[in-house]
């Protein structure tokens, strides 16, 4: 899919909240993808999951919808090897990158899918068995056309707290002001969740979240950053 196939609205076509950038993986990612997928990759033909099959142990699972080129999840999993993590990414460089990663750093509580977060997250995620939904960073879709884009929506809401453990937290960050807005509002008056900084209010960066390369790049062109943390109540 290109960018341009991405954004025309054609008939019949399901609206993404993504887009497949062109690039080509680098001989290092494809090998990466291809010996090391068997050991770190889950499909979603294989429909739903059994976190104690794929990590061999129960722990508290994290997903992250669109990990980029992989660097905060590593951060993340080898600073809580006490959590199970869930990888989802469509820009294969960037699975190939964390699949690397992945086993350079020896890790064991990473496991990756190359596929649409609303597929995964309706064929395969467990209903109320995530302690936590990442989303850092995501497509602002800036344009007002394209606002029906963003990620973020009242239904897509709802679909996620199903995923979510009761006391389980939805965190998002964003660079884009106006996307923040929308995000605070869209969650503020979502059914069965409650924001953890308080009513109207941000959250502080927690300590354990990374600074990515999108938050650097966003810091650099003067951009503020807002983090917003919803738990889910019922």
């Amino acid at each position: 899919m290109t960018d341009t196939d991405s954004i025309e609205e054609r008939p019949n076509r399901r609206v993404r909240s993504y887009v497949v950038r062109a690039g080509r993986m680098t001989e290092g990612q494809e090998r990466n993808y291809r010996e090391l997928w068997p050991h770190y990759g889950l499909e979603l033909a294989d429909g739903l999951l059994n976190y104690t099959q794929c990590f061999g142990r129960e722990a508290p699972v994290v997903l992250e919808i669109g990990f980029g080129m992989g660097d905060s999840l590593i951060e993340m999993a080898r600073h809580m090897p006490e959590k199970n993590f869930i990888g989802i990414e469509v820009h294969p460089p960037g699975v190939g990158r964390l699949l690397g990663r992945i086993e350079e750093e020896k890790l064991t509580n990473i496991r990756v899918f190359c596929d649409d977060a609303i597929e995964v997250l309706s064929r395969c995620i467990p209903d109320a068995s995530l302690d936590t939904l990442q989303l850092f960073f995501p497509d602002p879709w800036p344009k007002k056309r394209h606002h029906k884009r963003r990620i973020v929506q009242a239904a897509f809401a709802q679909s996620l707290r199903e995923k979510l453990k009761v006391g389980g937290q939805f965190h998002m960050a964003t660079d884009w002001e106006p996307y923040a807005e929308h995000m605070l509002e869209v969650m503020s008056a979502a059914d069965g969740y409650e924001n953890a900084a308080g009513a109207g209010v941000y959250a502080p960066q927690p300590e354990w979240r990374p600074v990515t390369k999108f938050q650097k790049r966003g810091e650099n062109l003067g951009h503020g950053v807002w983090d917003l943390i919803f738990t889910r109540t019922v």
